[in-house]
């Protein structure tokens, strides 16, 4: 694991919230293993190589690393996060295959053209500033025809919601389907309500053109 360049304000917050994350995430984080597993199966439906090559961007305590590795025992699996707290709870379930890397995002975090599928699962939303350079990087490192995977919140009629989210980092207005099917080629999209319809979140699969 390398060791990040400087400091970000979000390694405060999760100092706390990386003990408690995965007991406590799932009440919350709908549609992770639904999106998991439609990328996998994507993946072994139109194989690119016999080991293919996941990231995780925003991995956080390598949950999904670790579902991901017993999905696709073959793949080879990169985490990517900034947040040493965090990946410090990964490592303890990180795979031989997988390869942990604290670090901001960027267009020089992976090889260009060379990733089979990247995931996003509640990051994107948490990238403020900083998402639409997340999806460009994203479909920089992506292979011909790689497979971005996004499991997020999507928006609320609630506006004291919104701005609640707003206090623990999330931005919950609708901003990233629009721009998810207009970079990437979708290939499925699915909408739902979560505590009857207090917000939405979705599940996005879509191919890089």
């Amino acid at each position: 694991m390398t060791a990040a360049a400087t400091p970000h304000p979000l390694e405060r917050y999760y100092r706390l919230h990386a003990r408690i994350y995965d007991a406590t995430r799932w009440s919350f984080l709908f549609g992770r293993d639904r999106l998991l597993g439609q990328a996998a199966a994507a993946l072994q439906a139109a194989p690119v190589r016999t080991a293919p090559r996941i990231a995780e961007i925003g991995c956080g305590t390598g949950r999904n690393l670790a579902a991901l590795a017993r999905l696709l025992p073959e793949a080879a699996l990169t985490g990517i996060d900034l947040c040493p707290p965090m990946l410090r709870r990964a490592t303890a379930k990180a795979s031989p295959r997988t390869c942990l890397v604290c670090a901001a995002y960027g267009p020089d975090s992976l090889p260009p053209a060379a990733t089979d599928c990247i995931v996003f699962s509640y990051a994107l939303t948490m990238f403020n500033p900083g998402w639409d350079a997340a999806l460009d990087a994203a479909a920089r490192h992506l292979a011909p025809g790689g497979l971005l995977a996004v499991a997020d919140f999507h928006d609320t009629r609630a506006g004291w919601f919104r701005s609640w989210m707003g206090v623990n980092h999330v931005r919950l207005d609708g901003h990233l389907l629009p721009v998810l099917a207009a970079r990437f080629d979708t290939v499925r999209q699915e909408v739902r309500p979560a505590y009857g319809g207090l917000w939405q979140y979705f599940c996005y699969l879509g191919r890089v053109r």
